[in-house]
């Protein structure tokens, strides 16, 4: 029992995983336990740090329980919260198992967590009172098993982002122009779906240098399917930021394309051109002629490390993932208008505003109109960055969230 208890950390540990998520984006074979979930240096830095230290009573929440036990379907994020004001502060609790685990992961269903207050401050433990033996969970006697890795706590809700880690891509207008795209279907179907055969081009005669689509060394190689890149403009300037491509499905390459010699109706010899064949392998809609292949991007192992972004951050939301929605809620997506440039990493939480209101100073004797200041509205998580834009996803909120509607430094 004690090297299972070892693996067991404190929720503020737990919260620093990477998104369990990422396991929708792993292709074949086990991937260690480091890669998936690692602890970086800034991490494992801030916890030594403050590792005897904690965090300040007056960081606690209101009512902040002596204990609790994890349940199935808590996230880290909504556990933060039940112990802390700023559940981004999570790395001033961890501390307590340095000792015991010097690779802190996950927290699980069952485990039981207490909170240590001593000389002004309070720190986790999944020990009582913080000392002693490790914590354990109860368990049952039973015929099967399975790992530990399956049951563990997520950071936030993930089933909102899991798509969101493949699927929307940001691209420039010229980038999407020049994709190698779908140009013709077997039997002249109109639409094609998982299974069909389909046929495309990366060659054309606005690009005459582009690669051509290519089986490399026997192996097919993957695309996502895209259509509709969408621009993406700031609400404030109207500038395009960027394009969002909107996701179909994917596709495999299985023959080359290429050029052959061939014969005319007259007899004549003339050179033809041979599109790539390729296989639909997924489909999110029913994809055809014109959409485009954009190749599949590396894999990635993300940190969503909830915390406050070092330096200043304000910015507007651009958009409302979704068809027809105009107000996003809780675990709801949005776009904003800031991103890798401006210093945005997944993690990044970011307070919302209220849309502040126009009305006239009835107290002057010239009316004038006065723009009140905007109020806090709730929390985002930024997820995924590009260049100009990111996505975030809403943890809590007190009224919807709008195109529009600013952020600030939580």
């Amino acid at each position: 029992m004690r090297s299972n208890t070892r693996l067991i950390s404190t929720i503020a540990s737990a919260v620093g995983l990477a998104c369990a998520a990422q396991a929708a984006l792993a292709q074949s074979g086990p991937i260690p336990a480091e890669q998936r979930y690692p602890v970086t240096p800034g991490q494992r830095a801030t916890a030594n740090q403050v590792a005897q230290a904690g965090v300040p009573l007056s960081e606690l929440a209101p009512n902040a329980p002596d204990s609790y036990t994890v349940k199935s379907g808590d996230t880290l994020w909504a556990i933060s919260g039940v112990f802390l004001r700023s559940q981004w502060r999570w790395p001033e609790l961890w501390g307590m198992n340095l000792d015991d685990i010097k690779n802190p992961h996950r927290i699980y269903p069952g485990q039981t967590l207490y909170l240590i207050k001593a000389n002004g401050r309070a720190t986790l433990s999944t020990r009582p009172g913080g000392s002693g033996e490790p914590g354990t969970i109860k368990v049952s006697p039973r015929t099967r098993y399975e790992s530990l890795a399956d049951t563990a706590i997520p950071p936030i809700s993930l089933q909102t982002i899991e798509s969101f880690l493949t699927e929307p891509l940001i691209v420039d207008e010229n980038a999407i122009n020049r994709a190698p795209r779908i140009v013709a279907t077997q039997e002249n179907r109109v639409l094609l779906s998982r299974g069909d055969r389909a046929y495309a081009r990366a060659i054309s005669s606005e690009q005459p240098n582009a690669a051509p689509l290519a089986v490399v060394d026997g192996r097919s190689i993957g695309y996502r399917v895209f259509r509709n890149a969408t621009p993406l403009r700031d609400p404030i300037t109207n500038e395009i930021l960027g394009y969002e491509a909107q996701y179909v499905g994917k596709a495999n390459v299985v023959s080359n394309e290429r050029r052959r010699e061939g014969v005319d109706a007259k007899g004549d010899k003339v050179e033809e051109i041979v599109p790539a064949g390729i296989d639909i392998v997924a489909a999110k809609e029913e994809m055809r002629v014109g959409d485009r292949l954009l190749p599949e991007p590396p894999r990635e192992f993300l940190n969503f490390v909830p915390r406050a972004p070092q330096g200043p951050q304000s910015g507007h939301v651009v958009s409302v993932y979704g068809n027809a929605v105009n107000y996003a809620a809780q675990n709801m997506v949005v776009t904003i208008n800031r991103g890798k440039q401006n210093g945005l990493e997944p993690g990044h939480v970011l307070a919302l505003l209220r849309e502040s209101n126009l009305v006239k100073d009835t107290t002057d004797s010239s009316r004038p109109n006065i723009r009140l200041p905007g109020e806090r509205n709730g929390l985002m998580m930024v997820f995924r960055t590009f260049d100009r834009v990111s996505y975030a996803i809403v943890l809590e909120i007190d009224d919807g969230v709008q195109v529009g509607d600013r952020f600030l430094n939580p």
